[in-house]
Protein backbone atom coordinates (compact mmCIF):
# COMPACT_ATOMS: atom_id res chain seq x y z
CA UNK A 1 0.00 0.00 0.00
CA UNK A 2 2.92 2.19 0.96
CA UNK A 3 4.31 1.71 -2.37
CA UNK A 4 1.34 2.36 -4.57
CA UNK A 5 0.67 5.54 -2.85
CA UNK A 6 4.23 6.68 -3.38
CA UNK A 7 4.26 6.19 -6.82
CA UNK A 8 1.26 8.28 -7.06
CA UNK A 9 2.61 10.97 -4.93
CA UNK A 10 5.51 11.04 -7.22
CA UNK A 11 3.90 11.41 -10.61
CA UNK A 12 1.27 14.30 -8.94
CA UNK A 13 4.52 16.09 -7.81
CA UNK A 14 6.01 15.35 -11.04
CA UNK A 15 2.87 16.95 -13.23
CA UNK A 16 2.24 19.95 -11.39
CA UNK A 17 4.16 22.71 -12.98
CA UNK A 18 4.44 25.48 -9.69
CA UNK A 19 5.71 22.49 -7.53
CA UNK A 20 8.52 22.00 -10.35
CA UNK A 21 9.43 25.54 -10.33
CA UNK A 22 9.67 25.78 -6.66
CA UNK A 23 11.50 22.67 -6.41
CA UNK A 24 13.64 23.00 -9.38
CA UNK A 25 13.83 25.90 -11.41
CA UNK A 26 14.23 28.99 -7.67
CA UNK A 27 17.37 26.86 -6.32
CA UNK A 28 19.49 26.58 -8.98
CA UNK A 29 18.25 30.24 -10.16
CA UNK A 30 19.94 31.20 -6.91
CA UNK A 31 22.35 29.25 -7.38
CA UNK A 32 23.39 30.61 -10.70
CA UNK A 33 22.74 34.14 -9.54
CA UNK A 34 24.58 34.63 -5.97
CA UNK A 35 27.86 32.46 -7.83
CA UNK A 36 28.33 34.18 -11.02
CA UNK A 37 27.55 37.65 -9.04
CA UNK A 38 28.94 40.21 -6.55
CA UNK A 39 25.54 40.75 -4.97
CA UNK A 40 26.72 39.15 -1.62
CA UNK A 41 29.33 38.87 0.78
CA UNK A 42 30.56 35.17 0.93
CA UNK A 43 33.68 35.58 2.84
CA UNK A 44 36.78 34.03 1.31
CA UNK A 45 37.44 30.82 -1.31
CA UNK A 46 34.93 30.47 -4.47
CA UNK A 47 31.53 31.44 -4.42
CA UNK A 48 30.07 28.52 -5.68
CA UNK A 49 31.69 25.99 -2.53
CA UNK A 50 29.73 27.83 0.05
CA UNK A 51 26.27 27.94 -2.01
CA UNK A 52 25.92 24.57 -3.37
CA UNK A 53 25.55 23.29 0.09
CA UNK A 54 23.33 25.78 1.22
CA UNK A 55 21.19 25.50 -2.68
CA UNK A 56 20.63 21.62 -1.84
CA UNK A 57 19.41 22.06 1.93
CA UNK A 58 17.04 24.32 0.19
CA UNK A 59 15.90 21.88 -2.33
CA UNK A 60 15.37 19.46 0.59
CA UNK A 61 13.21 22.20 2.51
CA UNK A 62 11.34 23.28 -0.53
CA UNK A 63 10.41 19.99 -1.45
CA UNK A 64 10.13 18.14 1.69
CA UNK A 65 8.16 21.07 3.60
CA UNK A 66 6.70 23.93 1.24
CA UNK A 67 5.42 21.94 -1.60
CA UNK A 68 4.38 18.69 0.44
CA UNK A 69 2.70 20.66 2.72
CA UNK A 70 0.81 22.72 0.05
CA UNK A 71 0.04 19.95 -1.75
CA UNK A 72 -1.36 18.42 1.37
CA UNK A 73 -3.70 20.67 2.50
CA UNK A 74 -5.40 21.33 -0.76
CA UNK A 75 -5.47 17.46 -1.10
CA UNK A 76 -7.27 17.66 2.53
CA UNK A 77 -9.64 20.41 1.47
CA UNK A 78 -10.68 18.87 -1.53
CA UNK A 79 -11.40 15.28 0.19
CA UNK A 80 -9.10 13.52 -1.26
CA UNK A 81 -7.61 12.67 1.94
CA UNK A 82 -10.90 11.47 3.16
CA UNK A 83 -10.96 9.04 0.58
CA UNK A 84 -7.71 7.31 1.35
CA UNK A 85 -8.81 7.62 5.43
CA UNK A 86 -11.20 5.54 4.44
CA UNK A 87 -9.25 3.14 2.58
CA UNK A 88 -6.88 0.75 5.14
CA UNK A 89 -3.70 3.04 4.51
CA UNK A 90 -2.94 4.59 7.83
CA UNK A 91 -2.10 8.02 8.84
CA UNK A 92 1.54 6.86 9.60
CA UNK A 93 1.51 4.92 5.65
CA UNK A 94 0.31 8.04 3.90
CA UNK A 95 3.54 9.82 5.81
CA UNK A 96 5.69 7.22 4.68
CA UNK A 97 4.33 7.27 0.99
CA UNK A 98 4.71 10.79 0.71
CA UNK A 99 8.03 10.99 2.41
CA UNK A 100 9.21 7.83 -0.47
CA UNK A 101 8.07 10.42 -2.70
CA UNK A 102 10.16 13.24 -1.47
CA UNK A 103 13.20 11.61 -1.71
CA UNK A 104 12.90 10.29 -5.19
CA UNK A 105 12.33 14.57 -6.37
CA UNK A 106 15.03 15.20 -3.99
CA UNK A 107 17.37 12.88 -5.85
CA UNK A 108 16.26 14.43 -9.33
CA UNK A 109 17.05 17.94 -7.10
CA UNK A 110 20.51 16.91 -6.09
CA UNK A 111 21.66 15.33 -9.56
CA UNK A 112 20.51 18.57 -11.18
CA UNK A 113 22.16 21.36 -8.77
CA UNK A 114 25.31 19.30 -8.50
CA UNK A 115 25.48 19.47 -12.28
CA UNK A 116 25.01 23.27 -12.38
CA UNK A 117 27.74 23.50 -9.75
CA UNK A 118 30.37 21.75 -11.65
CA UNK A 119 29.16 23.27 -14.84
CA UNK A 120 29.92 26.89 -12.35
CA UNK A 121 33.49 25.24 -11.23
CA UNK A 122 32.23 23.78 -7.94
CA UNK A 123 34.83 21.78 -6.37
CA UNK A 124 33.09 19.06 -3.33
CA UNK A 125 35.40 17.85 -0.67
CA UNK A 126 35.13 14.07 1.14
CA UNK A 127 35.13 11.84 -1.71
CA UNK A 128 33.01 8.80 -0.64
CA UNK A 129 33.07 9.06 2.69
CA UNK A 130 31.95 12.52 2.40
CA UNK A 131 29.17 11.86 -0.19
CA UNK A 132 27.54 9.38 2.61
CA UNK A 133 27.81 11.61 5.13
CA UNK A 134 25.38 13.83 2.77
CA UNK A 135 23.54 11.56 2.54
CA UNK A 136 22.85 11.22 5.88
CA UNK A 137 21.92 14.75 6.69
CA UNK A 138 19.68 14.96 3.68
CA UNK A 139 18.02 11.89 5.05
CA UNK A 140 17.36 13.51 8.75
CA UNK A 141 16.38 16.38 6.39
CA UNK A 142 13.87 15.18 4.87
CA UNK A 143 12.06 13.76 7.59
CA UNK A 144 12.44 16.56 9.62
CA UNK A 145 11.16 18.59 6.93
CA UNK A 146 8.85 16.16 5.54
CA UNK A 147 7.14 15.61 9.69
CA UNK A 148 6.40 19.40 9.67
CA UNK A 149 4.96 20.23 6.18
CA UNK A 150 2.42 17.13 6.87
CA UNK A 151 1.81 18.67 10.46
CA UNK A 152 0.92 21.72 9.21
CA UNK A 153 -1.12 20.34 6.35
CA UNK A 154 -2.98 18.38 8.26
CA UNK A 155 -3.93 20.95 11.48
CA UNK A 156 -4.41 24.13 9.52
CA UNK A 157 -7.00 25.09 6.40
CA UNK A 158 -5.60 25.22 2.76
CA UNK A 159 -5.46 28.62 2.45
CA UNK A 160 -3.68 29.27 6.00
CA UNK A 161 -1.12 26.56 4.95
CA UNK A 162 -0.48 28.26 1.37
CA UNK A 163 0.35 31.19 2.92
CA UNK A 164 2.23 29.91 6.18
CA UNK A 165 4.63 27.51 4.22
CA UNK A 166 5.81 30.35 1.83
CA UNK A 167 6.16 32.55 4.37
CA UNK A 168 8.41 30.37 5.90
CA UNK A 169 10.31 29.23 3.33
CA UNK A 170 11.19 33.05 2.80
CA UNK A 171 11.83 33.59 6.47
CA UNK A 172 14.12 30.14 6.49
CA UNK A 173 15.89 31.31 3.24
CA UNK A 174 17.11 34.85 4.56
CA UNK A 175 17.97 33.44 8.02
CA UNK A 176 18.78 29.53 7.48
CA UNK A 177 22.17 30.06 6.12
CA UNK A 178 21.10 29.36 3.00
CA UNK A 179 23.07 32.35 1.01
CA UNK A 180 23.62 34.43 4.05
CA UNK A 181 26.56 33.27 6.24
CA UNK A 182 24.94 32.98 9.85
CA UNK A 183 28.43 34.72 10.79
CA UNK A 184 26.83 38.19 9.62
CA UNK A 185 24.18 37.79 12.67
CA UNK A 186 24.45 38.46 15.97
CA UNK A 187 25.89 36.52 18.28
CA UNK A 188 23.23 35.41 20.06
CA UNK A 189 20.48 35.65 17.12
CA UNK A 190 23.60 32.95 15.22
CA UNK A 191 23.16 30.76 17.77
CA UNK A 192 19.36 30.79 17.78
CA UNK A 193 19.33 30.67 14.37
CA UNK A 194 22.12 27.61 14.28
CA UNK A 195 19.06 25.43 15.90
CA UNK A 196 16.48 25.14 12.54
CA UNK A 197 16.91 22.22 10.54
CA UNK A 198 18.20 24.37 7.32
CA UNK A 199 20.78 25.88 9.10
CA UNK A 200 21.83 22.60 10.48
CA UNK A 201 21.04 21.10 7.03
CA UNK A 202 22.86 23.82 5.23
CA UNK A 203 25.95 23.88 8.02
CA UNK A 204 26.29 19.81 7.99
CA UNK A 205 26.68 20.41 4.18
CA UNK A 206 28.97 22.86 4.16
CA UNK A 207 31.32 21.29 6.99
CA UNK A 208 30.93 18.00 4.70
CA UNK A 209 31.38 19.27 1.23
CA UNK A 210 33.39 22.70 1.33
CA UNK A 211 35.60 22.22 4.26
CA UNK A 212 35.82 18.45 3.63
CA UNK A 213 34.88 17.53 7.39
CA UNK A 214 33.58 13.95 8.56
CA UNK A 215 30.02 13.43 9.71
CA UNK A 216 29.00 16.68 11.42
CA UNK A 217 27.74 15.25 14.95
CA UNK A 218 26.18 18.29 16.26
CA UNK A 219 24.13 19.01 12.78
CA UNK A 220 23.10 15.94 12.59
CA UNK A 221 22.14 15.39 16.43
CA UNK A 222 19.64 18.82 15.64
CA UNK A 223 18.66 17.06 12.63
CA UNK A 224 17.58 13.73 13.93
CA UNK A 225 15.37 15.69 16.73
CA UNK A 226 13.66 17.72 14.71
CA UNK A 227 13.15 14.38 12.52
CA UNK A 228 11.75 13.10 15.38
CA UNK A 229 9.54 15.37 16.98
CA UNK A 230 8.21 16.47 13.47
CA UNK A 231 6.75 13.45 12.10
CA UNK A 232 5.20 12.19 15.63
CA UNK A 233 3.18 15.08 15.93
CA UNK A 234 2.37 14.65 11.93
CA UNK A 235 1.12 11.14 13.12
CA UNK A 236 -0.70 12.19 16.12
CA UNK A 237 -2.54 15.34 14.76
CA UNK A 238 -3.00 14.59 11.02
CA UNK A 239 -6.54 14.93 10.39
CA UNK A 240 -7.92 13.45 7.10
CA UNK A 241 -10.49 16.01 6.86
Amino acid sequence: MVAAQASFELRTLLRNGEQLLLTMVIPVLLLVLFSTTGLLDLGPGERVDFLTPGVLALAVMSTAFTGQAIATGFERRYGALKRLGATPLPRGGLIAAKTLAVLAVELMQTALICAVALALGWSPHGGIGGALSAVALVLAGTAAFSGFGLLMAGTLRAEATLAAANLVYLLLLALGGVVFPLDRFPAGMAAALELLPIAALSDGLRQVLQQGVALPAGALATLLAWAVVGPVLAALFFKWE
